[in-house]
């Protein structure tokens, strides 16, 4: 299915009926769990947005899904970063990588919103370096056992399956992917993370404590797990982008009703600041959905999907701090819109391959292909 009016009803329905009567207790972390959200858009038809539709997915378009997620985060960025992990890396690992067993044991199930999904790479001592994760997969006779732990992982907690990196061998080509029920013996979630930001989401550390995956629950090929990783992070950072953006016009908006009640005429305006609000956001937009079209189109995104992100997130943290010096007095509160998406959109700087490592993909891809053409 192609991004059509009928997909856009299903979204717009999703973020009037479900997302914005929810985002203020969301955004003070009192909202729903991931699992209820989880649950919502699955009964609204966009759990499975990237799911082909034999599967019970929509089988939507990545430009689909990034217009989803920057609807959703215009509204709330908590409910957007959970809707954005499980519909992505969550979920399409196993599009792409999975065999017939997996699909039709899972994807359904995800799909229909019945299970939320996780992915779990990031560990406590590895930083940006993802090629130097610590968690051991170690072969038994039937399948694999998994020990280490991981960290800042997205609907901790509350997933029901998790797609987990974890070490077979040495360097990143010792690297497997697995598909980690929740529920299984072994898989021990922290608690959430107190986080400056994005409080509706949860986010913390997953333990794997012994944890025995059998051989069927392999993703791909051993030793496939760091390609897995990195494709799954080049769509998802669409994703992030769509989040940006989404937040970059929350802010839009909410200076625009703050002008309303504040302002007597267009005069008295900081035309200065909303004119470079808008152009950040509507350059950001079409970065994001120039790389969702790349995904689409099956073409090399790795590059482009890191300037999305680099320059959607930058902008946001741009356009909200501009949000905040021009509703100020009342920016100053807590819960003011602006000051909410101030704090959620730093958060996207960060997670999803901060952007210093943004700049280093962008760098050598360029490099790479200046020395390619001598």
């Amino acid at each position: 299915m192609a991004f059509t009016e009928s997909m856009a009803a299903r979204i717009d329905a999703y973020v009037e009926d479900v997302v914005r009567p929810i985002a203020a207790s969301m955004a003070r972390g009192s909202g729903p769990r991931p699992h209820d959200v989880v649950s919502a858009a699955g009964e609204a038809g966009v759990a499975g947005l990237l799911t082909p539709t034999e599967y019970g997915g929509a089988g939507g378009t990545h430009i689909a899904f990034a217009s989803l997620i920057e609807a959703v985060a215009r509204l709330d960025a908590s409910t957007a970063v959970i809707v954005d992990v499980h519909v992505s890396v969550g979920t399409e690992p196993i599009i792409l990588f999975g065999n017939e067993e997996q699909k039709s044991k899972y994807l359904p199930l995800l799909a229909r919103g019945e299970w939320a999904a996780g992915f779990a790479l990031t560990e406590p001592a590895g930083g940006s370096d993802a090629a130097a994760l610590q968690t051991v997969a170690e072969r038994t006779s039937d399948g694999y056992v998994l020990r280490g732990a991981k960290t800042f992982i997205t609907n901790v907690g509350d997933a029901d399956l998790y797609v987990v990196m974890a070490r077979t061998g040495e360097g990143a080509r010792g690297i497997s992917a697995f598909l980690v029920e929740g529920a299984w013996s072994g898989v021990k979630p922290g608690r959430p993370f107190e986080k400056q930001g994005l409080h509706g989401s949860w986010t913390g550390e997953l333990v794997l404590d012994d944890v025995h995956v059998p051989d069927a629950n392999r993703l791909g090929e051993e030793g496939e797990g760091f390609h897995v990783a990195m494709t799954a992070l080049d769509s998802g950072r669409v994703g992030i982008s769509a989040q940006a953006v989404g937040i970059a016009q929350g802010c839009i908006d909410a200076v625009l009703e703050s002008l309303k009640s504040e302002c007597g005429t267009p005069g008295e305006v900081d035309e200065v600041s909303i004119a470079d609000m808008e152009a950040w956001t509507v350059a950001a937009r079409r970065l994001t959905l120039h790389a969702a079209a790349m995904v689409d189109e099956g073409q090399p995104v790795t590059r482009d999907a890191s300037i999305a992100k680099l320059y959607a997130t930058d902008a946001a943290v741009a356009v909200a701090t501009r949000a905040v010096d021009m509703c100020a007095p009342h920016s100053a509160r807590e819960d003011h819109p602006a000051a909410v998406r101030l704090r959620d959109a730093k958060g996207l700087q960060i997670y999803e391959g901060t952007n210093q490592i943004q700049r280093v993909v962008i760098a050598r891809q360029l490099l790479r292909d200046e020395w390619r053409r001598r």
